[in-house]
């Protein structure tokens, strides 16, 4: 209540270019959530001041940008650092990438389901309520989220198939959410796949409460894709709602932590935006 609101009120302060030296955000711990041969794939975590295991906080986890070629998960960290002062146990997740795996972006989506299905499997261990589970990201990542909590199927095998990778929510900045000739991806995932991992073209009933942002002026993942899919969403009976954010490009969405250059002003706008989506959801608690 009082303090969610408190806490709200300090975080576009604390979380300003000038509270934060380039280096000064770091995650509380590394976990690793899957492993594959020598890779094994970390999640980054941020926990709230005071955390206690038996708190049920709820969680969030992010998936980085790159076109599903590169990537770190330093983009979120300031979003995670945010949530974490929100009160949420807050994740920013390594995955497999064309560059560095030789994967394709079928392995990134198997990746993003690992990463929800085990961390509401560890839920003890990681003191959150497994049935407040966000699922995040950014481009490519955004993707990545967006496919947990839309594309069936595409788990890894050898997992417990008892414990959902669906989301509770999700939260997509400018995502990639058609990977056909009219989006982006499409000579990643090869046209003979080109709808499998398409969001826009596997729209259902079920999909979790979501919340898009996206810039009008994105040359990169073209604005219709996301107002396509909202309007997809919403028809199949999903609450979906998107915030444009009027002549920005690609990226807008990063803060000065990860690309000083921008400033934090749209990230702030992010933040608030989602801090009221959340409430809604009973997620964080109303004023």
């Amino acid at each position: 209540m009082r303090q969610t609101t408190q806490a709200a009120i300090a975080l576009t302060v604390v979380l300003s270019c000038s509270a934060y030296a380039k280096e000064s955000i770091v995650p509380d711990k590394t976990v690793t959530y899957k492993t594959l041969g020598d890779t094994k794939l970390k999640l980054h975590v941020f926990n709230p001041q005071g955390h206690k295991l038996t708190d049920k906080r709820p969680a969030i986890v992010f998936f980085f940008g790159g076109g599903w070629m590169g990537g770190t998960p330093r983009q979120f960290y300031q979003q995670a650092k945010g949530f974490a002062a929100l009160g949420f146990v807050a994740m920013s997740a390594d995955y497999r990438v064309i560059r560095k795996h030789k994967t394709t972006p079928f392995e990134c989506v198997k990746d993003g389901k690992s990463a929800v299905r085990w961390i509401r499997q560890h839920a003890a261990e990681l003191g959150i309520d497994p049935g407040r589970v966000v699922a995040a990201g950014g481009s490519a990542g955004g993707h990545v989220a967006a496919c947990t909590g839309v594309i069936q199927g595409h788990e890894e095998d050898g997992e417990n198939g008892d414990i959902s990778t669906l989301p509770n929510a999700m939260i997509l900045y400018n995502p990639v959410i058609d990977t056909t000739e009219k989006g982006y991806g499409i000579s990643k995932v090869g046209r003979e796949r080109k709808t499998e991992i398409s969001p826009c073209h596997q729209v259902r009933g079920g999909v979790p409460p979501t919340l898009i942002f996206h810039g009008t002026a994105d040359k990169t993942v073209p604005y219709e894709n996301v107002v396509r899919f909202t309007k997809l969403m919403k028809e199949a009976g999903n609450s979906c709602s998107l915030v444009p954010f009027k002549d920005k490009n690609h990226g807008f969405f990063n803060g000065s932590f990860f690309r000083p250059k921008n400033g934090d002003a749209d990230f702030n706008i992010t933040m608030e935006k989602s801090i009221s989506f959340l409430k809604e959801l009973g997620f964080l608690d109303a004023e």
